[in-house]
């Protein structure tokens, strides 16, 4: 397959995929359609079966989110730089896939760099997330039947590799390093986002900011975690600004974390603890905080924070701000809506796989 081929079947698995996501009406004369639609469609709805945080609404999310980035401009823009290396590449290598199953389908941008790079995909699902991409895989060898020969998954030891990308903890990182560190690898550690605030923002920022903070309930890397606010600011429009969001605490398995960290946090007589039932705010130094749990922090000089941040970019994936004072940040509700070239932990993927 040419680049161009590759780039041409994953163009037309993203229209494909809109129509699971609300961007785009159910084609009628479509041979997918005929082989898959109903049979996907059903996996939509049935997956929280399997993974209880994987709601039917946050499935399709996910799904929208693929099919949007599946652009043919959005791909052969994203592509410009490395397609001097791709065409060169002389054989493909077999690069193992370890992926997290935090939200749906996290490791599909992997997946995508893998392919369009040239190279062979074998995939190592996590128990959580091991239905939806290796059903989107059937899809997209069903477009391009020479995929069949560059995509597998295993539950097996990983064998014959050349080269591993691995997304996990902290612990399971130290255990990656420990199996893979021979072979050329990328592997990811825990990370967290972070939204900055002014006290200027408006109820509609603070709205998506809610977006940021609640969407897949708040599990991915990607999702705020932590608030950093002038020194002195008041909680109220915030909590108002995101009560539509109130129907999370509806979820059980959300609901549960909330209540648990609600009671050990009161137990602790814990006096920074703000609640509005459904999400718990806690003055807190550190980034990652629980399901239900929302940290922040007070500054008084943006210009420090700044400096702070940078320096601590290490432990964190993107910074959600409209503040021009704040380096590198992503504007409100669009935390969860990377670009291709928005790499996990700010490593080049594609330029790893031999395409920079």
């Amino acid at each position: 397959m040419t680049l161009d081929n590759r780039v041409k079947a994953f163009v037309s698995l993203g229209d494909f995929l809109k129509q699971y996501s609300g961007q785009g009406e159910k084609q009628a004369d479509n041979s997918l359609n005929n082989l898959f639609y109903n049979d996907f469609n059903e996996l939509i709805q049935s997956v929280h079966y399997n993974n209880g945080w994987f709601t039917e609404d946050n499935v399709r999310n996910a799904i929208g989110a693929i099919a949007s980035s599946l652009n043919q401009d959005l791909l052969i823009s994203w592509l410009s730089k490395y397609r001097k290396t791709i065409s060169a590449t002389p054989q493909a290598k077999n690069v193992a896939v370890i992926m997290a199953g935090n939200i749906p389908m996290v490791g599909f941008h992997d997946m995508l760099c893998v392919l369009l790079s040239g190279n062979k995909f074998t995939g190592k699902l996590s128990s959580d997330d091991r239905l939806l991409l290796p059903y989107v895989a059937k899809i997209l060898i069903a477009i391009e039947p020479k995929f069949a020969n560059y995509i597998e998954f295993t539950e097996g030891q990983l064998k014959n590799i050349d080269a591993v990308i691995a997304t996990g903890s902290n612990n399971s990182a130290r255990y990656f390093e420990y199996y893979f560190g021979k072979y050329p690898h990328i592997i990811r550690k825990n990370r967290n986002s972070v939204a900055v605030l002014s006290g200027m923002e408006s109820k509609e920022d603070l709205k998506l900011l809610g977006k940021d903070i609640f969407q897949y309930f708040g599990l991915g890397c990607r999702n705020v975690s932590k608030l950093f606010v002038p020194r002195g600011y008041k909680f109220d429009t915030l909590y108002e600004s995101i009560f539509e969001y109130q129907y999370v605490v509806n979820n059980n398995k959300y609901g549960n974390n909330y209540d648990y960290n609600r009671t050990v946090y009161l137990m602790g007589n814990n006096e920074s603890l703000l609640d509005n039932n459904f999400l718990l705010l806690k003055e807190d130094p550190t980034y990652s905080s629980p399901i239900g749990v929302l940290f922040y922090e007070f500054y008084d000089d943006i210009h420090i924070l700044n400096q702070r941040l940078q320096n601590e970019k290490e432990q964190i994936q993107c910074i959600v701000s409209t503040s021009s004072k704040i380096d590198y940040v992503v504007p409100f509700g669009e935390g969860q809506s990377p670009k291709l070239d928005d790499y996990a932990d700010g490593v080049d993927t594609m330029e790893f796989l031999g395409g920079g």
